[in-house]
């Protein structure tokens, strides 16, 4: 089944000078930085572009990856990487973050989950950029003030954040959109950042050998 890739809403702005520690200036000479948030899925991966300049937090994109129920899981996982990759490639983000496992999950969700995290986080560090990963948990907090905030909660917060006049189509897009703002806010400390597969594993040792995640 073909991706959807329905963006919100796109901004135009000015291209970069690039550093090689995750960030940029724009032409106006300020620090920006674009993050591409993921929350990954087999069935539907949220994606969510947003762009810190200047102190504010603006929307580029966002949209879902969509796969049908009875498509084989490879041809899903390959839907994700690729469509992902087009995300990266498209609108260029300085970081990426992708929401960790949640283990309240069954067994099989969880392996599935974990498959599709897989193949989110080998597109950004097939592009070189710096990663970082968040539990549900962090992102509610970071965006809402509570860990256990509801998913409509949440929602809200982000719409907030961006000034958006409706919200998004579905909570796949905004909870990868939550995860972006939540590295906005906490990565400048580097939390859980990898700049390379590398330096993921060497983070995650029990990843080398095949082992799953969440949902």
């Amino acid at each position: 089944m073909r991706t959807s890739t329905s963006t919100t809403r796109s901004l135009r702005h000015s291209t970069p000078d690039r550093r090689p520690d995750g960030g940029s200036r724009a032409r106006d000479g300020a620090e920006r930085t674009v993050i591409l948030g993921i929350d990954p899925g087999t069935l539907s991966t949220g994606y969510g572009v947003i762009e810190m300049h200047r102190g504010r937090t603006a929307l580029i994109a966002c949209g879902l990856v969509r796969n049908a129920p009875g498509k084989p899981m490879p041809l899903r996982l390959k839907l994700i990487h690729e469509s992902l990759a087009l995300v990266i490639r498209k609108f260029r983000p300085d970081q990426v973050a992708v929401e960790t496992a949640f283990y309240g999950k069954n067994a099989q969700s969880a392996l599935k989950l974990g498959q599709a995290r897989g193949v989110a986080i080998l597109a950004a560090v097939t592009a070189d950029l710096p990663l970082a990963e968040y539990s549900p948990r962090e992102v509610k907090k970071a965006v809402v003030g509570n860990g256990n905030a509801s998913k409509q909660q949440v929602q809200y917060m982000v719409r907030s954040f961006l000034s958006l006049g409706e919200a998004p189509a579905s909570f796949d897009i905004t909870d990868a959109l939550a995860v972006a703002i939540c590295h906005g806010h906490r990565g400048a400390q580097g939390a859980g950042r990898y700049t390379d597969w590398k330096s993921f594993l060497k983070a995650h040792p029990e990843k080398a050998g095949g082992t799953g995640s969440r949902r």
